[in-house]
């Protein structure tokens, strides 16, 4: 058996245990979940109770954006000048998702550093939730809530302590975090100006009520990137049905392009050893390019990528797509409304 053949009869063997864990998630949410989650509130004061926020802070730099430098402390208004917050400009809170490492993926520090670059005066803040994110799926879907409280207790302490304005307030949540986002959406006491959803996580949340996920009232504006709903509802990785004022479905939203098995396959077989390191790319190729188009959008200002509104997933299909288009649109879609992607 050659070098090639036998590279790849091994990553077969290990990319049947990463699915098979991976498929199990939506069968194990019938599993118990032993996850303590307080009552919904009935008074005003448990936003001002601090003593059980877990999550933590980090006020990231543009020069160090893969580090957590400095932690802003929710009741210790001393962390937010030792961390040198900017109260004037935009402030941005990025939370992650579920963990297979219990460390933060590589993307967090693309998407700080695109943001900085965007907005060079801005906050960025990485929400750490790192320790509920490790837990087998169910448990941390489980955990939304609890992270969601937390970060709703933060926002309206930060907000409140410096006066900022809600409209200078923007929540980037991916997969789970997406979620967390809407949570605390919709507990803080104003709404806020803006989440972006991120493929948020399918698996439990594709038929749960509006305040266990993310929803369009969860913030003035919310949009949503849908990258990865192959699958039927509730096995798919990425969340189906729209949940935001607008939700876009790159490429259909099923599956993204050279993300099929094959080409990863490929690609993992020639790096040998050291490509199995990226064995998880074969389970989130497609969930994770919804980051990485909103750092596209974020970085490449001169050629914004475009949407184009359809009626059903069975016109995008056929390519029929309505109403007439306000910008030239592409020769396969002559019938659309064209929308810039921010």
């Amino acid at each position: 058996m050659g070098e090639e053949n036998i590279r790849f009869l091994t990553i077969w063997i290990i990319l049947g245990n990463i699915f098979g864990t991976f498929s199990s998630v939506p069968e194990a949410t019938t599993t118990t979940v032993f996850v303590t989650t307080p009552p919904v509130p009935t008074t005003a004061e448990w936003i001002t109770d601090f003593s059980d926020i877990v999550s933590k802070f980090s006020l990231r730099t543009a020069e160090i954006p893969d580090d957590d430098m400095c932690y802003i402390v929710a009741g210790r208004p001393e962390t937010i000048k030792e961390c040198e917050f900017n109260a004037e400009t935009q402030s941005f809170i990025v939370i992650h998702g579920w963990t297979v490492t219990g460390m933060f993926e590589s993307w967090v520090p693309k998407l700080v550093s695109a943001l900085y670059e965007r907005e060079p005066t801005a906050n960025v803040i990485v929400v750490d939730w790192l320790t509920r994110a490790n837990q087998h799926y169910p448990t941390s879907a489980a955990y939304t809530k609890l992270v969601g409280r937390d970060v709703a207790k933060f926002v309206t302490w930060l907000q409140k302590e410096l006066q900022l304005p809600w409209e200078r307030i923007h929540l980037l949540g991916y997969s789970l975090g997406a979620h967390v986002a809407g949570i605390a959406g919709d507990l803080t006491d104003h709404k806020i100006s803006r989440i972006t959803g991120l493929d948020p996580a399918g698996p439990t949340f594709e038929h749960a009520d509006d305040q266990s996920t993310l929803s369009r009232n969860d913030a003035q504006f919310v949009d949503v990137l849908h990258t990865n709903t192959r699958g039927s509802p509730d096995r798919s990785i990425g969340i189906q049905r729209p949940v935001g004022h607008i939700d876009i479905y790159p490429n259909g939203g099923t599956f993204q392009p050279g993300c099929d098995i094959q080409n990863t396959l490929l690609g993992i077989a020639l790096e040998g050893i050291k490509g199995l390191q990226n064995m998880d790319q074969l389970v989130k190729c497609s969930h994770e390019r919804s980051i990485h188009l909103f750092i596209d959008s974020l970085l490449n200002t001169q050629q914004q990528s475009m949407a184009y509104r359809c009626g059903t997933k069975e016109a995008f299909n056929k390519g029929l797509l309505v109403t007439t288009s306000t910008r030239s649109a592409p020769p396969a879609a002559p019938r659309c409304t064209s929308r810039p992607v921010k």
